[in-house]
């Protein structure tokens, strides 16, 4: 049985059963590897994608229950443009090790979607089942703030 599925705005048809963790179609069946394997619970985050619009935990997600849109890492930006959460990164230098940083990017453009104004708390909120090992959230609360403020023309 073949699944189709539109991911980062190109249909694919998928081959693996639809009991697959979306995780594993995207790294293993599609070569998208920039979501990552953290905790295999849907606790870490390292595993974030959105899907229309909401971040998602794509470990736990069975491609043949994903409806909609998804949305990786490698499709938040232009060809040769980074996503203004991304530059918000580059410019706090947020990342340490980076195994965690395509989840938390993605749960932050979700944020900013919704709210385009968050204040500190909205930011933890939004963010806490995003885990960072290095404990960068001093800076990712300030790409989060910067980035909302490029995004508004400010």
């Amino acid at each position: 049985m073949a699944l189709s599925l539109n991911i980062n705005g190109s249909e694919h048809t998928i081959a693996s059963e639809p009991q697959t963790p979306l995780l594993w179609v995207l790294r293993d069946e599609l070569g998208l590897t920039g979501t990552k394997f953290g905790c295999g619970i849907a606790m870490c985050g390292a595993c974030t994608v959105l899907v229309e619009g909401a971040p998602e935990r794509s470990c736990q997600l069975s491609v043949g229950d994903v409806e909609g849109k998804v949305i990786t890492i490698e499709g938040i930006s232009e060809p040769k443009a980074l996503h203004q959460v991304q530059q918000a990164w580059v410019e706090h230098q947020v990342a340490q090790c980076g195994y965690c940083q395509s989840g938390q990017i993605l749960a932050a453009v979700a944020l900013l979607k919704e709210n385009a104004s968050p204040t500190d708390e909205d930011i933890d909120e939004a963010m806490s089942g995003n885990l960072c090992r290095c404990g960068t959230y001093p800076r990712i609360r300030a790409a989060i703030h910067t980035a909302a403020k490029n995004m508004q023309g400010s």
